[in-house]
């Protein structure tokens, strides 16, 4: 072997090591994933839309077609009997007879404002929407623990080629049911992605402060996301057609795939070196639990906006289709900042402050939302339901690992399969109960009850300022050079520790 590929060899070897690399790809997953889970925002809705009206518009023609066709036939049949027995007939009951009747005429109107089959769509959208985070949802308890025995790599190039299938099949279906099984199957490739990408960025990271840095960067990707999506479908499906968006993604996801491929060599397994604390016992904590329900009820408030806002800015502003997907971009926008404030300043301040302002942040934006009267009045409100969401995200992914290394076994697939639940569970539930809460009691009303619920949790986060470590872990929290140990004093979340070893300092 020649010097030159030698030094090839390593170089490959070295790149494959580096953490900013392995970052670097869960931003380009997290980004595609979130770009195809927005995408599909403004162009669903009138989408769906447009397939019923020609749908109705197909079947009228159709009758219309086969009512011409038998006054065609009874005119004609008219006009012989009239023929044989003209004397009998006068010409005014023969006009009366074969005049056929008057078909109307009068236009659709432009804005479909008084159209009641635009509200039967807000139950048909969030069931659609809701597929993906439900069967999501359903599949993390079984991704988790996999990365535990596997290692991250595997899951995550699955992850991509699920992904791969599901964007193909969204740019050359043409009905609801393609649709919906297209969305089910990105909640798959969603699972093996996040999850394993979240817990390979723990693991790589196990500093807590450049763990919250990461991870702040990782979210930004899901924020650009969001941010490119809405807008990014709506101009390409009003301009070039609801395939182009898809087969751009499409294009894009090849090359994470190429990236996987070439850094985190997929083929081989790398299973854990330690057995990770099971599903059900991380469950059962308490703290965990407040973090999760944190992240699952500040995101199922942009759950419940994204299938409903579109139709009630069609119904009320008479907006056009891609206003329906700009009308996101300040809440995609502010995200974007959020997430990258918050990674490291909720460090510096305190991550469960940041949570708790957040999240009061985000009910009081969300009741806004109805009071716009156009397109320019939902950007202060939706500006700050992204921005506060970003706060929540960017300070509770990091406490998740955290609160594993404090209290748990330090393997991060489960308690990261827990927070895409909570995640997926505020995707699921917001658009399908949304949807329905939406046609029953009318959009105003669904944004203060999600409103109210994020008001009303945000307390909870106050728990989370000083979680104390199991007594398992305090033998391993007392050797000078623990990580952990470091991190405590370095927080201000440290009072239970810190109480523990003025305890034994004064015993000795």
């Amino acid at each position: 072997m020649s010097v030159t590929e030698f030094s090839l060899l390593r170089w490959l070897r070295e790149r494959r090591q580096s953490r900013k690399l392995i970052l670097l790809i869960v931003f380009i997953a997290l980004l595609l994933d979130n770009m195809l889970l927005t995408v599909v925002v403004p162009i669903i809705p009138s989408y769906l839309y447009t397939m019923t009206q020609e749908a109705n518009s197909s079947m009228a023609h159709k009758g219309h077609n086969s009512l011409q066709t038998i006054f065609s036939y009874y005119n004609n049949s008219t006009l012989i009997i009239a023929n044989v027995t003209a004397e009998s007939l006068r010409p005014e009951s023969l006009e009366e007879v074969t005049k056929p009747p008057a078909l109307n005429t009068t236009p659709e109107p432009d804005c479909p404002k008084a159209d009641s089959n635009l509200l039967n769509e807000n139950v048909k959208v969030g069931l659609l929407f809701a597929s993906k985070a439900t069967v999501q949802l359903l599949t993390n308890p079984f991704i988790g623990p996999l990365t535990n025995r596997i290692g991250y790599q595997i899951p995550m190039f699955a992850g991509f080629c699920i992904m791969f299938l599901s964007t193909i099949m969204f740019a050359f279906s043409g009905s609801y049911v393609l649709l919906f099984i297209a969305r089910s199957m990105q909640g798959i490739g969603s699972s093996c992605s996040s999850v394993a990408g979240m817990g390979m960025l723990a693991s790589v990271y196990t500093d807590d402060e450049e763990r919250g840095n990461a991870m702040g960067i990782a979210l930004g990707g899901l924020a650009m996301g969001v941010l490119v999506g809405p807008p990014f479908g709506s101009i390409l499906y009003e301009f070039v057609g609801k395939t182009a968006p898809f087969l751009v993604l499409a294009v894009l996801v090849l090359f994470d795939g190429a990236l996987q491929l070439f850094i985190l060599q997929p083929s081989r397994a790398q299973p854990e070196s330690q057995t990770g604390t099971s599903l059900f016992t991380l469950l059962r904590d308490p703290y965990i639990l407040i973090a999760a329900g944190s992240i699952c009820f500040a995101n199922m408030a942009i759950a419940m906006l994204e299938p409903a806002l579109p139709i009630w800015m069609m119904e009320t502003m008479c907006s056009r289709k891609w206003q329906l997907g700009v009308a996101f971009l300040p809440a995609s926008v502010s995200y974007l900042i959020g997430t990258n404030i918050f990674g490291p300043l909720a460090h510096r301040i305190g991550r469960w402050l940041c949570a708790f302002i957040g999240m009061v942040l985000v009910g009081i934006s969300i009741i806004c939302v109805p009071f716009a009267k156009n397109i320019y009045g939902l950007i202060a409100p939706n500006f700050g339901v992204g921005f506060a969401i970003g706060m929540v995200d960017s300070s509770m992914m990091p406490i998740m690992g955290y609160l594993v290394d404090l209290r748990h076994v330090s393997v991060y697939g489960s308690v990261y399969a827990i927070a895409d639940v909570a995640f997926c569970m505020g995707f699921a539930l917001g658009p399908s109960a949304g949807g329905a809460i939406a046609k029953s009691i009318g959009f105003p009303w669904l944004m203060t009850i999600i409103g109210i619920v994020d008001i009303v949790f945000s307390p909870l986060c106050l728990f989370l300022r000083s979680p104390p470590a199991r007594e398992e872990k305090m033998a391993i929290l007392m050797e000078p050079k623990c990580p952990v140990k470091k991190r405590m004093y370095m927080q201000n979340s440290t009072q239970s520790y810190n109480a523990a070893d003025e305890e034994t300092e004064s015993s000795e």
